[in-house]
C-alpha cells in the first residue's frame, strides 16, 4: 500500500497484523532466554499484551480514538517487563497523535517519539541494550530519514532496529555472555514487520492457541483443557459464571464524560460479586461472577453497546473457587475497605499457603513463566479492598507491571514492594508491621528484611551454554544464587547437596527447604539430613511447595 496519510482503521489493521506475526514467532523469543532454565516467556508476555490491544479493537476512523483505545486494552493486559514497555510505548503514540483525526507520516514520527519517552519513563532506571535501546534506535533513524508513505517508515524502522538488535550484546554483557540477542527487541520487530506485510499486501495467518480460544472454532477446541464431567445434563448451577464485558458508552444513551462507574457497581452488587468495573475513557471493563449474566447485558445495554463479551460456567474453570462464594449474605467489595491488606504473587499450592499463612490478603496465582497482568493486579487490589495495599511482586519480571497496575487503580493507596524472588517476599512478609500506622517505617522495616536473605535455586538446563566458568548441557541440573551459576550436574540430588554445600550461612541461621513438583519427599528428606550436616545448629523448616521450574528453593535468612 502506499498511503500516506494513517487513520484510525489502518492503524487497527496494523495491529491485528502485528500480533498476528508476532503469534507465529512468539516461541522464538521465549527462547531467546539469557538464563538458561525454562522460564523464557518474552514472547508470550508481548504476545498477550498486543492481544489486549486487538481485542480492544473498534470500527473507528479517528486515529486518536483508535489509538488510544489500543492503548488502553495493552495497558491493562500487558505483563512481564518486555510487556509492560510495549505498552507503554503504544500508550505514547497514543498521547503522541493528540486529537488528530489521521496523521501523516512525519505526525506518525512524532507520536513514535512520544511513544520512545513513556517507554523510557516506564522504567524506574533503564537499561540499555534492551527493547528501550532498539525502539529509541528505529524510531530515530526512522524520523531522520524522509519518507513519503506509512510502509516507508516502517520499513526504515525495521532496517535499523534489526541493526540495533545486533548490537544489543555490545551494550548488555549479560546478554554476550549467554550469547543471544535482546528477546524484547526481537518481538518488537516481528510486530513491526507484521504491519509490514499488511501494508505490503500479504496475508497473515495467526498461529497461537490463545488467539483460537479467543475467536472460537470447533466444540473441541472451546472446551479444551475443561473437565466437562464438572457439569453434566443432571447439574444444578452452583457457582454461576464469570462474566465479563467490555462496554463503549454512548452519547446517544447517557452523558458519556460524566457518567459514573459507580452506577454499574452498584447494580452488580445486587445480583453478583467478585466485582470489578473501572472507567477509561468512553469504555467500561466490567467482570461479574454471577448467576444470571442476561441481567449483567440488559442493564448494561441502557448506556452503552458491547465491545466484547465472555462468560465462563465456573464449574469448569481451572482455578480453585471458594464453594462458599455465593452464601454470602453481601459481597466483599461493598463492605467497609480495612486499613491495610497484602497482595502477594505466587505458584504452587504449598507456598500460596505459606504467603496466606503469614498474612497474605489475595494471591495472584503465577510468576516464573506466568506473570500475571495489569488487569490480574487490578483485580486483586478490588478484593483486597483496603486504604492501603502492600504488594510483594515476587519476581523480577513481575514488579513493572504490578506498578502500571498501581497506577490505574484509584481506589486505594498502592505500595509495590520490588521483591525479586520469593524468598525476598516471604522475608518481607514476616516482617509487616502495621502497628505503628506510619506507611514509611513499614516500608523502610520490609526492605531491610528483604536485604538480609538469600535465595537459592535448583533447576533445570534446557540448552546448551557456558556460564559462569561452567559448560552446561541442556538437560542438567543447575544451581544458583542471584543467576550466578554455583554447581551443574546431571544428577538433581547431587546438584541440591553441591548447592546446599555453596550456601553461605555467615549471617543466617535459619533455611527454609521447598520441594517442587519433580522432586519427592523422599529425596526432600535426603537434602534436609545433607543440610543440617553441612551446616549443623541451623534451624530447617520444610515445605512442599508445589512449585514447577525450580526442583528445590532454598530460603536462607
Amino acid at each position: 500500500m502506499s498511503e500516506k496519510t494513517l487513520d484510525g482503521l489502518l492503524y487497527c489493521q496494523l495491529i491485528t497484523s502485528g500480533t498476528a506475526n508476532l503469534s507465529i514467532h512468539a516461541e522464538e523469543v521465549n527462547n531467546l532466554n539469557v538464563f538458561p532454565i525454562p522460564d523464557g516467556d518474552t514472547g508470550s508476555n508481548m504476545l498477550l499484551t498486543m492481544t489486549g490491544g486487538k481485542n480492544a479493537i473498534v470500527s473507528e476512523k479517528n486515529i486518536s480514538k483508535a489509538a488510544g483505545i489500543i492503548a488502553s486494552g495493552m495497558l491493562l493486559g500487558a505483563r512481564g517487563n518486555s510487556g509492560v514497555i510495549l505498552s507503554q510505548f503504544f500508550d505514547g503514540i497514543a498521547a503522541g497523535f493528540g486529537d488528530l483525526e489521521c496523521a501523516d507520516v512525519v505526525q506518525f514520527g512524532i507520536a513514535c517519539r512520544e511513544g520512545v519517552k513513556h517507554a523510557y519513563e516506564a522504567v524506574m532506571t533503564p537499561v540499555e541494550g534492551t527493547i528501550l535501546t532498539v525502539v529509541k534506535d528505529a524510531t530515530e533513524y526512522a524520523c531522520s530519514i524522509p519518507a513519503n508513505t506509512i510502509l516507508a517508515f516502517i520499513e526504515n524502522f525495521i532496517a535499523e532496529a534489526k541493526l540495533s538488535l545486533e548490537r544489543t550484546p555490545n551494550l548488555l554483557p549479560v546478554l554476550k555472555k549467554a550469547g543471544v540477542v535482546d528477546s524484547g527487541g526481537a518481538g518488537l520487530i516481528y510486530i513491526m514487520e507484521g504491519m509490514r506485510q499488511f501494508l505490503k499486501g500479504e496475508k497473515i495467518s495467526a498461529n497461537n492457541d490463545l488467539t483460537q480460544s479467543q475467536h472460537g472454532g470447533d466444540i473441541g477446541n472451546q472446551a479444551k483443557g475443561l473437565d466437562l464431567n464438572k457439569f453434566t445434563s443432571d447439574s444444578v448451577l452452583e457457582f454461576g459464571y464469570c462474566t465479563e464485558v467490555l462496554l463503549r458508552l454512548q452519547n446517544a444513551k447517557c452523558d458519556v464524560e460524566n457518567f459514573s462507574v459507580e452506577t454499574i457497581k452498584d447494580y452488580l452488587g445486587t445480583i453478583g460479586n467478585s466485582i470489578v468495573a473501572f472507567k477509561t475513557g468512553s469504555i467500561i471493563k466490567i467482570h461479574v461472577h454471577t448467576k444470571t449474566p442476561g441481567k449483567v447485558f440488559d442493564f448494561c445495554q441502557q448506556y452503552g453497546e458491547f465491545l466484547t463479551v465472555k462468560v465462563e460456567n465456573m464449574s469448569l474453570q481451572h482455578n480453585n473457587l471458594d464453594e462458599e462464594e455465593f452464601a454470602k449474605p453481601k459481597n466483599k467489595e461493598n463492605a467497609e475497605p480495612k486499613k491495610y491488606a497484602v497482595v502477594s504473587v505466587a505458584t504452587g499450592a504449598g507456598i500460596q499457603q505459606m504467603f496466606k499463612d503469614h498474612g497474605t490478603d489475595v494471591i495472584i496465582d503465577g510468576g516464573q513463566s506466568m506473570n500475571p497482568s495489569a488487569e490480574d493486579f487490578i483485580k486483586a487490589f478490588k478484593e483486597a479492598n483496603a486504604e492501603t495495599i502492600f504488594v510483594f511482586p515476587n519476581n523480577g519480571n513481575v514488579i513493572l507491571a504490578a506498578k502500571q497496575a498501581a497506577k490505574l487503580f484509584n481506589d486505594s493507596r498502592i505500595e509495590v514492594i520490588e521483591t525479586k524472588t520469593i524468598g525476598q517476599g516471604y522475608a518481607g512478609l514476616t516482617m509487616l508491621d502495621t502497628t505503628s500506622n506510619d506507611i514509611q517505617q513499614i516500608l523502610d522495616d520490609i526492605n531491610m528484611a528483604i536485604e538480609g536473605v538469600d535465595t537459592y535455586l535448583v533447576s533445570h538446563c534446557v540448552r546448551d551454554a557456558e556460564m559462569d566458568g561452567k559448560q552446561l548441557h541442556a538437560g542438567d541440573y543447575i544451581g544458583f544464587l542471584d543467576k550466578k551459576i554455583l554447581v551443574a550436574s546431571n544428577d538433581r540430588k547431587k546438584t541440591a547437596f553441591q548447592t546446599v554445600e555453596g550456601i553461605d550461612f555467615t549471617d543466617h541461621e535459619v533455611c527454609i527447604l521447598i520441594r517442587g513438583v519433580d522432586s519427592t519427599s523422599y529425596e526432600e528428606e535426603e537434602v534436609r539430613n545433607y543440610l543440617m550436616l553441612k551446616h549443623p545448629g541451623i534451624e530447617v523448616y520444610e515445605i512442599d511447595g508445589g512449585q514447577d521450574i525450580y526442583s528445590y528453593i532454598f530460603i536462607v535468612e
